[in-house]
């Protein structure tokens, strides 16, 4: 029997942990659930509660929580390797994640760098496309290019890139300057807002103007522009905003045409969660360097590659005295228990084809968000992508128009989806589902059924609002 008991628990967090994206205040009179256990979609709290894992926990979990081959892979290396510097080292399970991933990836891509997690594999690629063009005596090439709605992670690199004024606004004094452009978000166009639904975003009656915010920085400043950073499809934290391939593309081209280089960000939209391994593959183009991490264990430990072309590479190959090396580095680089993890996670996706096989269970979740929430006067927009799914709650439907921040809807249909075995964690006023590639039919049916019924009484429970 353990001395922790819920009780002690809970007690010691309130006195002593600082959780992340949360106002603690929050929890001054309410507790956390605590969780002591969990097998496929389901988290199970310490008083046998069990809570469908909705959001993936935060969008690293793929195949489930405790999968057998998954667990087999970490206790076997545990007896073999548990971590070595590679800085001058290598390991065998280091370059076995590469040879298989390489399978997945476009060839172009072929240069891989570890780090740790999806903010430090987007710092690598922010230095990497700055050095790039240092090596080769572009001095004046020192400014990205990001979204508005953007996230790339919290590290200051990141935040530098970040399009979310409030996660980023209060850091900026702290951050190296960028351009900011228009995100291709349909619901809210300045110029057309979407009729209808967003759903996956085709491209009926749209000019994408947004572009032409983008071809104007750089018509203008292409000059000292080094990199555009992008996550392909989706953007994620800025509220599951599903944009159209045709903007994707169109941004690829931009930067050929003014000689700047891409980084796509697939550490949210990457390992199949778009409904294609990667989400760059719906589009066709390659970037110079790809960020990934999240699903690249599967969900069970920290890791990430930064992924470049052989010409990025190039530029930094040379005498030592030359002083073109690659500074950057993180002490669990490489850590071969992640990386275990790693192979028997792309050896799922080899051998069980998921993606192949969960075609019809994503078109019913799809089908599922429309019928369930189609008619519901406080759903402003419906979007959807592979295993991702969103609704964003309005106040008036007929005019977009939000509900005041001040009234928290989302942080009570998250609360109130606890009390119904559901994690609901919300983006403001969006709600979303970022399922796992292992879910059923009948799994989206009770959990999007049972959203719907959270939802429902949380709006009708708001009065005047």
């Amino acid at each position: 029997m353990s001395r922790y008991t819920k009780e002690k628990i809970l007690d010691l967090d309130r006195r002593h942990l600082w959780h992340p994206f949360t106002q603690m205040k929050d929890y001054e009179d309410r507790d956390p659930p605590v969780i002591v256990a969990a097998k496929g979609l389901q988290l199970q709290t310490i008083e046998g509660q069990l809570l469908y894992d909705t959001i993936s926990s935060w969008w690293v979990n793929l195949h489930g929580h405790n999968h057998p081959e998954l667990n087999e892979a970490l206790i076997e290396q545990l007896h073999r390797l548990d971590h070595v510097n590679f800085s001058g080292f290598t390991h065998r399970e280091a370059v076995e994640v590469v040879d298989r991933l390489r399978g997945f990836l476009p060839q172009e891509l072929c240069r891989f760098f570890y780090s740790d997690n999806g903010s430090t594999a987007v710092e690598v690629a922010l230095k990497m496309a700055f050095q790039f063009w240092q090596n080769q005596g572009f001095k004046e090439k020192t400014r990205f290019i990001f979204l508005e709605n953007a996230y790339h992670g919290d590290t200051m690199g990141a935040v530098s890139v970040g399009g979310i004024d409030l996660f980023h606004r209060l850091y900026r004094p702290l951050t190296f300057f960028s351009y900011k452009t228009r995100a291709p978000y349909c619901l809210r166009c300045p110029d057309k807002p979407a009729e209808g639904f967003t759903l996956d975003a085709p491209l009926p009656d749209c000019s994408l103007t947004c572009l032409e915010a983008l071809e104007g920085i750089l018509k203008e400043k292409a000059v000292e522009i080094c990199a555009i950073i992008v996550e392909p499809r989706l953007l994620a934290a800025g509220g599951m905003i599903v944009y159209p391939k045709e903007y994707l593309k169109g941004l690829w081209e931009l930067a050929r045409k003014y000689d700047v280089l891409v980084i796509f960000d697939e550490v949210a939209t990457g390992f199949g969660r778009t409904g294609t391994m990667f989400a760059m593959e719906q589009v066709g183009v390659v970037p110079d360097i790809v960020c990934l991490a999240k699903g690249l264990t599967g969900g069970y430990l920290p890791l990430s590659l930064t992924v470049a072309t052989e010409e990025i590479f190039q530029a930094f190959y040379d005498d030592y005295l030359a002083g073109k090396t690659f500074f950057h580095g993180h002490s669990y680089t490489a850590n071969p228990l992640a990386c275990a993890v790693a192979i028997a996670n792309l050896k799922l996706f080899a051998k069980e084809r998921p993606l192949e096989k969960g075609e019809p269970v994503r078109l019913h979740f799809q089908r599922q968000l429309r019928r369930l929430f189609g008619e519901e006067p406080y759903v402003g927009d419906i979007r959807y992508l592979g295993y991702v799914g969103a609704i964003e709650l309005v106040a008036d439907r007929a005019t977009q128009k939000a509900f005041p921040v001040e009234a928290r809807v989302g942080f009570k249909i998250y609360m109130e989806s606890l009390k119904e075995g559901l994690v609901l964690r919300p983006l403001g006023d969006v709600i979303y589902w970022f399922l796992p590639l292992c879910v059923t039919v009948s799994e989206i049916d009770e959990i999007l059924e049972k959203s719907r019924g959270v939802i429902r009484r949380v709006i009708h429970g708001l009065g005047g609002i």
